[in-house]
């Protein structure tokens, strides 16, 4: 029966991990999945607790590290980036009047509402605008011809 409970435990845990994506309540859901081991071995039930803190602990310790250095977004790591991550620097067509309340772009053939980056700037209906980041389902864009150095979005905060 013990075995039970440290499964559905562990199960419990790692499905509430998918939502979380944190990759910190599977840690502890291999610590039950740990001591659902030794239940079915016949642990008694304190060293089942001791066995799933210490495997909780150690996946904590030494997994997480790692995972999370390893989960890097495909720019960081060089790769082809998609997503996302492909549209961004990307440059769109303004086809309604982009500006901090309200606008549309289209992006490599796709139609997405923008927002202007810096909200005092508006775009015109067929300017040529460069998307600085996306949130959501909203591109906040930028002029595309940048004319001064220094002068990038970044900079301006």
């Amino acid at each position: 029966m013990d075995a039970v409970f440290w499964i559905v435990l562990g199960v419990v845990l790692a499905v509430a991990e998918i939502f979380t994506t944190t990759l910190f309540l599977i840690m502890f859901g291999v610590g039950a999945f740990a001591a659902a081991g030794a239940a079915a071995l016949g642990a008694p039930v304190a060293l089942q607790a001791v066995i799933f803190a210490v495997v909780s602990a150690l996946s904590l310790a030494l997994a997480r590290p790692a995972l999370r250095r390893n989960a890097r977004s495909g720019l960081e790591a060089g790769e082809q980036p998609f997503g996302v991550e492909a549209i961004e620097g990307s440059s769109a067509v303004v086809l309604e009047p982009v500006d901090a309340d309200r606008g549309m772009v289209k992006i490599d053939g796709e139609l997405w509402t923008a927002r202007s980056f810096d909200a005092t700037q508006t775009y015109a209906v067929g300017q040529r605008v460069q998307v600085i980041k996306v949130r959501g389902a909203t591109a906040l864009v930028w002029q595309d011809d940048i004319s001064a150095p220094g002068e990038l979005p970044e900079a301006r905060g």
